[in-house]
């Protein structure tokens, strides 16, 4: 009797799928000004090594591919063993840093590197042999796997609510928003967007920055509640501390200082208040707090698409060199923009596919 084929575990392949989309994006962004410019595109393959590189460049590209290869072999190891989903994780991963290299020619922004492409491969080889030790906590049977299942449960709506989260955290690496001010399209859509910001104000910037703040914690809150089989509150709270850790710590590497810019009046207030009506909400049934984390997310959509830009943060951020952190920043750009309109469906799905609380 034939055996069947075991399928890729859900989680590992829609961290693996997202991370490999985010990968791209940042190494193509900005996406404008593509010409010939009338050599071979395969020319820097056979280069010399560039002249001038610095080992943050070199850690970086290492370290932005690790995770690559990492979350690729337990996506791939249930059906083809350890040994084929190493190699075929390094394969996918070089193959991806090649094409995106090749891409580069094209970008006036971009120069393709053959340091780069290799560094890329490197990061990817040692991701996946991390991979082949620490990934299977990603499987089914897993410990991390398990006590997901026990926490939150199993099956695509799960899954794809821990890499919500999972991307809501990313966000947090970006120094340009308002705390939690996720989905403004302004410089995604600058083209075909003509609403216009409000006038900047000194009295009524902080109470808009606190109702963008605050609407967008009560969502992540009742995502997370809703998320959950039980009400866990201790570990809603854990995500937000983490988020508060990540937002210090992007702060403070990017702009080379202990930096809590994000630690204004308004954000204070939106934070405080936005946990408060959380913890009071979370208290409804389960379909209302879904109902309002949407209505939360849409209110914090708008609010932030007016908010004016804080001319404090502002000149802060003038000493980040954002040419040393081009892929960085237009990973972080897009993720902001795009996670409410992933968040909204998926709030839409979770009514008919969560399982009940206890």
């Amino acid at each position: 009797m034939q055996q069947r084929s075991v399928p890729p575990p859900h989680l590992p392949l829609y961290l693996a799928a997202a991370y490999t989309l985010l990968v791209i994006y940042a190494s193509l962004y900005p996406f404008t000004g593509w010409h010939d410019n009338g050599v071979s595109p395969t020319d820097f393959l056979f280069a010399v090594w560039p002249r001038y590189w610095t080992s943050f460049d070199l850690v970086t590209n290492i370290l932005a591919y690790m995770p690559l290869g990492f979350i690729w072999v337990p996506a791939l190891q249930p059906r083809y063993g350890r040994l084929l989903s190493v190699f075929l994780a390094t394969l996918l991963g070089c193959c991806l840093s090649l094409s995106l290299e090749t891409l580069q020619n094209f970008l006036p922004t971009r120069v393709a590197s053959n340091l780069d492409l290799a560094s890329n491969c490197l990061g990817v080889l040692l991701g996946a042999l991390i991979g082949t030790r620490w990934g299977a906590e990603l499987l089914d049977g897993g410990r991390l796997h398990t006590l997901s299942k026990r926490l939150i449960g199993d099956g695509p709506m799960a899954n794809s609510g821990l890499v919500l989260l999972a991307l809501w955290l990313l966000t947090q690496l970006n120094p340009e928003i308002i705390l939690f001010g996720n989905g403004d399209l302004r410089d995604v859509l600058a083209t075909l967007l003509t609403t216009e910001p409000l006038p900047y104000s000194a009295e009524h910037f902080p109470w808009l920055e606190a109702g963008v703040t605050a609407s967008n914690t009560l969502a992540v809150g009742l995502i997370c509640t809703c998320l959950l089989r039980e009400r866990r509150l201790q570990l809603a709270v854990a995500l937000f501390i983490t988020a508060l850790l990540v937002k210090s710590f992007s702060l403070t590497i990017l702009v080379s200082n202990i930096d809590l810019t994000w630690m204004t009046f308004g954000s204070l207030v939106g934070l405080g208040g936005g946990l408060l009506l959380w913890l009071i909400i979370s208290f409804l049934p389960r379909l209302l707090q879904q109902a309002l984390a949407a209505l939360a997310l849409m209110l914090a959509t708008t609010l932030v698409n007016l908010v004016p830009e804080n001319p404090y943060l502002a000149a802060t951020l003038q000493v980040w060199q954002q040419g040393h952190f081009l892929n960085f920043n237009g990973l972080t750009r897009l993720t902001s923009a795009l996670w409410p309109f992933l968040a909204l469906p998926w709030l839409m799905l979770l009514r008919q596919n969560a399982p009940e609380k206890s």
